[in-house]
């Protein structure tokens, strides 16, 4: 089955299109500035297509024009936030779209970009099957003692507030695959997945379910991200608010000004580990932070686990940035840890151990795929519904 996957955007649109039998990617691309075009203002500035509907002629024309009259047999859409009323991937349909519009509240700066694509593949292939993967489906198995926040019942049954976690597609798809690099059945799978992106996050896994993970009721809580400031005291934000700080200020501040950007002025992590080699001690400083927060997540969820069986490295720093990783190793020792420092330098594409023989717990380093993760789900569900 040919399957489109779409990571829709507020004004972009990423796409692939994936043979899943073949688990090949076919073409793929990235249409930007959808909505921020210059009016025709004759400017020289390239001009970005006005809403989704129009990005969408235009992947169209790059599939055809890349692939001839192939036939597409489903879309595939990331959709970020399913709340708690979806816990694996669903067909599409009104009610379904409704649904996920409803949870813009929770989202909103993903889930109407998301109903945009969704709404934009409808009108103009209104016969072509559409799924829905969800980046908190696979967290939804947090048992209550896990996804509860220490606050007033009347918060979560009126608002919803509580612990959903994210990169969920990412954190089940490198299970999977970590499973099968140790030999191990999924079910009897016990370790800690540590997703390190610009957004980064970490994940208990008992059993191959998820059991707790630090993201919560948005992106923002847990680990030191690449702009975002993960944990914090919230009497901080009450403390800002009473000097005049707004909403909108403290939100931007969070999300966008702080991580590495704000300790080390720079939120790319090879920027931050080249100046750190290079003798910048603000650099030096951001890296220590961000790895000791992660450390003390991983030493935490291997108690959570029982005992991990593994601890697996994935996403863009996790995969590439050997520093990094060391780093945190060597914050480890007691749980018995020690990287092979030639196999922790070595660059692969391919799934690996990095860990000495002697090591108490197998490092891996797991490449993610949440597209093909995406198509697979996608090929799963339309199947069944003929």
């Amino acid at each position: 089955m040919l399957v489109l996957v779409i990571n829709s955007g507020s004004s972009s649109l990423k796409y692939q299109v994936r043979d899943v039998a073949a688990g090949s990617v076919l073409t793929e691309g990235l249409i930007e500035k959808i909505g921020m075009g210059n009016g025709g203002d004759g400017d020289g500035e390239i001009e970005g297509p006005r809403d989704h509907a129009e990005a969408l002629e235009q992947v169209d024309a790059a599939i055809h024009a890349e692939l001839g009259d192939l036939e597409l047999g489903a879309v595939g859409h990331r959709v970020v936030h399913g709340g708690e009323r979806f816990a694996e991937p669903v067909l599409i349909d009104n009610e379904i779209t409704r649904a996920i519009e409803r949870l813009n509240p929770l989202a909103p700066l993903h889930n109407p970009a998301n109903v945009l694509g969704i709404r934009a593949i409808t009108k103009k292939w209104p016969d072509l099957p559409q799924v829905a993967v969800f980046d908190t489906a696979f967290h939804r198995s947090l048992p209550e003692h896990a996804w509860r926040y220490a606050v007033p019942d009347s918060l979560y049954t009126n608002h919803g507030i509580r612990r959903y976690g994210f990169h969920g597609t990412s954190h089940e798809y490198v299970t999977h695959r970590a499973a099968a690099l140790l030999d191990l059945p999924v079910d009897e799978f016990d370790g800690v997945i540590a997703h390190l992106g610009n957004g980064a996050s970490v994940t208990a896994i008992r059993g191959g379910k998820s059991v707790d993970t630090s993201m919560g009721f948005t992106p923002l809580e847990g680990l030191v991200m690449g702009t975002r400031s993960g944990d914090l005291d919230p009497s901080i934000l009450v403390f800002l608010g009473r000097s005049g700080w707004t909403p909108e200020d403290i939100d931007t501040m969070l999300n966008r000004e702080s991580g590495l950007k704000g300790l080390a002025g720079n939120n790319d992590m090879r920027s931050v580990v080249n100046a750190s080699e290079a003798g910048d001690a603000k650099a030096s400083m951001a890296l220590a932070v961000t790895s000791y927060r992660l450390a003390k997540y991983i030493g935490g969820y291997h108690v959570a686990v029982g005992g991990a069986k593994a601890l697996v490295f994935t996403a863009g720093i996790g995969e590439n940035s050997h520093q990094f990783r060391a780093l945190v190793a060597d914050k480890l020792g007691a749980l018995g840890i020690a990287l092979d420092a030639g196999l922790n330098s070595q660059r692969s594409k391919e799934p690996r151990v990095i860990s000495t023989p002697g090591s108490a717990i197998p490092v891996l380093v797991v490449p993610t795929d949440e597209e093909q993760a995406i198509a697979e789900a996608t090929a799963a569900v339309v199947r069944p519904a003929g």
